[in-house]
């Protein structure tokens, strides 16, 4: 398997389409991932997931079902965070993946612990997923796969052969070599005879002969690589055998002498342990360095469910409630969600509480479909209309990100993209005026939304008189339904969401708009979103006799 990831099925990467700059910054989507870790690189990967998109229903199910395992059970989230740091640090500083064929036994018999480490990783990433009751084709997959790599790659067998090599090795105390002499009895070569466990006490052929011999008469034949006088080119056979000179041995200087040990030690390693040495290479290159690369690959991605999957329990500790999101075929473009929250208000709350709880955070329901494809969003002003924007925003990214949704319920079709008209900075409307930038980004914007987009509109084209704004709006929501994307236009122009009627009659297209109200009743916010007609002159009245500026209040007043 040369790929797997827990973003998506299979092996092939999805298309993805990244979220305008604007977009992320409207959503405030760099603070959810702080918000999330303190670590800057793990912000980043958080941030990268959290805008690129993907359309597609079955990445978004697949994601979800991951992610549901992993909050449910913590047990996945500590296990694998320690397994899969220990495979990270192997693959990043450990040695085993650069074993060649030239390596040396010694290098190999040196690198025996990390592959004992690795496979104790894969056996600990099977026995987590195993006796947990996971549901996830992701989790699933990862189960099955580490179980064949374990027994297809004869891990249970060489864990068995590093245990008995790691005593073996440790159990050597001397080597004894074997002289091949020429015609004339000078060394032409040396071999190995065997590899002993015990150290090297006397030759075996002239045992009886040394024991007779005392004194300074006695001979030794022990090597010691730091005494070069004991192989002196001067040097001659004892004198017991006459005329067989160590000429192949006398010719090496003091550091050839001990590369040479080094060497025939190696070879007597690779007679004891030659099958075993042949397995390691074998199993290295034809499984390790791909495995590595397949588990460490999913590194960030766990990282990117635990940490939200540890945030949504906090938020769940202070009152919060989330959903799992049913996914839809990203063509009907549909949405109906109940109970819907901003996670940024949410999380605002819990951190800086004062006298707000969980329970002051106010849910909405909301419904895209064919009636109700394109919603103006009137309303009191600060009574939650961008609040709310916001939240579907977000919504729609956590849920295609696989993320629970602060929600009762949520299901949904998934969105291609997702784009946003905030007000200009003065600063970036220099050349063109804030109405001209707005209306030329509007433009962009509506060139490269499809019918699948969302679009979230936030007093759009307010910064001129009121009929100006009216009357380039009025074109823009007619321009939205002949394109049938979902869109929410917040906006207090009352004048616009009285004449949906007329747009819904004027228009040939399937798709309608609806009036959306930010609920106040005598000039209180309820941060209530309802489907209504727009409450107009209304508002304004509630908001005079609450302030007492009628003509009735004033003059009593005087």
């Amino acid at each position: 398997m040369e790929k797997m990831s827990l973003l998506y099925p299979g092996e092939k990467p999805p298309v993805y389409r990244e979220l305008p700059a604007l977009t992320a910054h409207d959503l405030s989507l760099d603070l959810l991932a702080e918000t999330l870790s303190d670590e800057k690189t793990e912000t980043a990967v958080i941030y990268h997931y959290l805008t690129h998109l993907c359309e597609d229903e079955a990445v978004a199910r697949y994601r979800n079902e991951i992610f549901e395992d992993i909050l449910q059970f913590p047990e996945i989230r500590e296990k694998m965070q320690e397994v899969l740091q220990k495979i990270d640090f192997l693959r990043q500083f450990g040695s085993f993946q650069k074993i060649t064929d030239a390596s040396g036994v010694w290098d190999l018999v040196h690198r025996m612990g990390e592959m004992e480490e690795y496979i104790l990783s894969v056996e600990a990433i099977y026995e987590t997923l195993s006796k947990t009751p996971i549901r996830s084709e992701g989790l699933s997959h990862l189960r099955d796969y580490t179980k064949s790599l374990y027994e297809e790659s004869g891990f249970s067998a060489l864990k068995k052969d590093i245990t008995e090599l790691k005593k073996d090795t440790s159990q050597i105390k001397s080597v004894t070599l074997g002289v091949n002499l020429n015609d004339r009895f000078e060394p032409n070569s040396v071999g190995i005879v065997s590899v002993n466990s015990k150290y090297y006490t006397k030759s075996s052929v002239i045992s009886h002969f040394n024991d007779f011999l005392s004194g300074s008469d006695k001979q030794s034949f022990t090597y010691d690589p730091s005494r070069s006088e004991q192989f002196d080119a001067s040097a001659q056979a004892p004198d017991f055998l006459p005329g067989i000179p160590l000429t192949s041995l006398a010719m090496l200087g003091r550091e050839d002498r001990g590369n040479d040990v080094i060497r025939s030690m190696d070879r007597a390693m690779a007679h004891m342990i030659g099958k075993i040495v042949r397995k390691l290479k074998s199993v290295i290159s034809r499984h390790v360095n791909v495995s590595t690369g397949v588990i460490t690959g999913m590194i960030p991605e766990f990282m990117y469910y635990i940490r939200f999957a540890e945030y949504i329990e906090k938020m769940k500790e202070a009152g919060f409630s989330f959903c799992t999101p049913k996914t839809y075929p990203s063509e009907e473009r549909m949405l109906q969600t109940e109970g819907l929250y901003n996670l940024k208000l949410a999380n605002e709350i819990r951190l800086h509480p004062g006298d707000r709880t969980a329970k002051d955070v106010i849910g909405n329901t909301l419904d895209f479909s064919k009636e109700h494809r394109i919603y103006i969003l009137t309303g009191a002003n600060r009574g939650g209309k961008t609040t709310f924007t916001q939240a579907v925003g977000l919504a729609f990214v956590l849920a295609q990100g696989g993320i629970s949704v602060p929600a009762q319920s949520f299901s949904y079709s998934p969105v291609d993209n997702i784009f946003t008209h905030y007000p200009a900075d003065e600063n970036e409307t220099m050349d063109l005026g804030r109405l001209g930038e707005e209306t030329k980004r509007f433009r962009e914007l509506y060139q490269s939304a499809t019918k699948k987009s969302l679009l979230l509109l936030n007093e759009s084209f307010s910064t001129t008189s009121y009929e100006e704004g009216y009357y380039i709006a009025r074109d823009v929501v007619r321009a939205l339904k002949y394109l049938g994307v979902r869109t929410i236009y917040n906006t207090h122009m009352h004048k616009l969401a009285n004449e949906i009627d007329v747009l819904n009659r004027e228009e040939t297209a399937e798709d309608m708009a609806a009036s959306l109200v930010s609920r106040s009743r005598e000039g209180n916010r309820s941060y209530r979103i309802i489907l209504a007609p727009p409450e107009g002159l209304s508002y304004a009245k509630d908001i005079a006799v609450k302030y007492g500026v009628t003509f009735e209040q004033l003059r009593e007043k005087k």
